[in-house]
């Protein structure tokens, strides 16, 4: 190569490889909260997850933040965004969500698993549960946890081939609720009619033992009592779940019942 072929060389210019992950790049992305973490790349030195907790306007905040709004939002449950603890009633029971809470914060912060691993929320219809674990989520996500909400029933149909939304492929989806921080499974075993099938009750199992296999915790809530969650899930899984959980049953009347009774 001659001197002035050289000279004209440019290393900044020079083509790139197609999908070359470049620094440029790697700036860009993470400026924009993409967890960077998916392509391989390391976290900068002396980066860890305790910037999180205080700071919301960090990046991977905000990112994680986004996963928690767009869970709800995949749940068409836009709406209970808003709620926090200070908006629960006492039949709700927010003081003992926020001790749990803290207990998993402090959990995440020393790299531990939380001594109580489960939340289970029982009720009937419309007294309040979902409200009270979406509260529970928004304040999690607040403070730097990845939370995940997904009703049961929605997450065996995202494990069928093809089921998933999107192109996302069933690997994917388990992926992605065994490794939150915390996941809101909410209507443990609705609209099942007391019975599952083989596949339900493997998923469901799958999902759980690994979730406790990482020391990561799950809420749940459902309007079946213990015997009906039995005949769906077993005696075996049940008792896992309880094992090491907090169970607060939700009462009160409907609060979307009409205040006056329809007259059809």
């Amino acid at each position: 190569m001659s001197t002035l072929a050289a000279e004209r060389i440019v290393p900044e210019r020079e083509p790139r490889r197609l999908f070359e992950i470049t620094d440029h790049l790697v700036e860009v992305l993470r400026r924009g909260g993409a967890d960077l973490s998916q392509l391989g790349v390391p976290a900068p030195a002396g980066e860890d997850d305790e910037t999180l907790w205080e700071d919301v306007a960090v990046p991977q905040a905000r990112a994680r933040k986004n996963i928690w709004r767009n869970s709800m939002r995949e749940a068409a449950h836009d709406d209970y965004l808003k709620w926090r603890f200070a908006d629960l009633d006492p039949a709700q029971h927010p003081a003992v969500l926020r001790d749990w809470l803290r207990s998993l914060v402090e959990a995440k912060r020393h790299k531990a698993r939380p001594s109580t691993m489960h939340f289970i929320a029982p009720g009937n219809i419309g007294s309040g549960k979902t409200t009270a674990l979406a509260a529970l989520g928004n304040e999690a996500s607040d403070q730097g946890l990845v939370v995940r909400f997904i009703k049961h029933s929605t997450y065996l149909t995202w494990r069928r081939p093809d089921g998933g939304p999107g192109d996302m492929t069933s690997y994917m989806v388990r992926k992605r609720h065994v490794e939150a921080d915390l996941l809101i499974l909410d209507e443990l075993c609705g609209e099942m009619d007391g019975v599952a099938t083989e596949f339900a009750r493997r998923e469901t199992i799958d999902l759980i033992d690994s979730r406790l296999s990482a020391g990561r915790p799950t809420a749940f809530s459902t309007n079946l009592r213990r015997d009906g969650i039995v005949a769906v899930l077993g005696e075996r899984l049940l008792s896992r779940i309880e094992a090491r959980a907090y169970l607060k049953k939700i009462t009160g009347p409907d609060r979307r019942a009409p205040k006056k009774p329809l007259d059809w």
